[in-house]
């Protein structure tokens, strides 16, 4: 397993290692006792299945309060762009964003702690995307940014987006109140 450290505060790129025979494959998605030294001691509480198509982005969205949510991302089957917005006032890296591919073939998966935006567009013609929550959701502490925020300038390396409505009406970062 190789771990990186990304220069955004607390995000971790994770690099699993799948074994692969004959048969198939064999690949290891969490295991407490390898994760807890690197992204700190979790307790799960939720793990999450999207399934998307091609263009979608969903996102970038987050929970406050209580249920502000670390997130460890990676995809099961096909391409996505993950997006992670710093939304830590406090933060050296207040309104920078990171981004990195996970797919299916690469394995990566990506850990996003509390205080970060999240979100994903898909670049194959389909995608699962696997996350595993710290909080549970809660719909009155949910909260989104704009995905084509001018402040963010995030390239999501698709044309043509296909966004929900309640993604279009979201604000822009620097109109919430955090």
């Amino acid at each position: 397993m190789i771990y990186e450290k990304i220069e955004i505060s607390g995000i971790v790129l994770i690099k699993p290692k799948a074994f692969h025979d004959e048969r198939g494959s064999f690949l290891e998605i969490y295991n407490d006792k390898e994760y807890s030294p690197i992204i700190g001691n979790y307790d799960f509480k939720q793990d999450n299945i999207s399934y998307s198509v091609k263009n979608t982005i969903r996102g970038l969205h987050f929970q406050i309060g209580e249920s502000a949510q670390a997130k460890l991302c990676q995809v099961l089957e096909g391409r996505v762009l993950d997006v992670a917005v710093d939304i830590s006032k406090d933060s050296p890296t207040f309104g920078r964003y990171f981004s990195v591919e996970l797919s299916g073939e690469n394995n990566y998966q990506v850990f996003i702690p509390a205080g970060f935006a999240h979100g994903f567009s898909v670049l194959s013609q389909r995608a699962i995307f696997l996350y595993k929550c710290s909080a549970l959701y809660n719909k009155d502490s949910e909260r989104s940014i704009r995905f084509d925020d001018p402040d963010l300038n995030i390239d999501w390396k698709i044309t043509d987006p296909v966004i929900s409505p309640k993604d279009l009406e979201a604000p822009l970062l620097r109109d919430l109140i955090l």
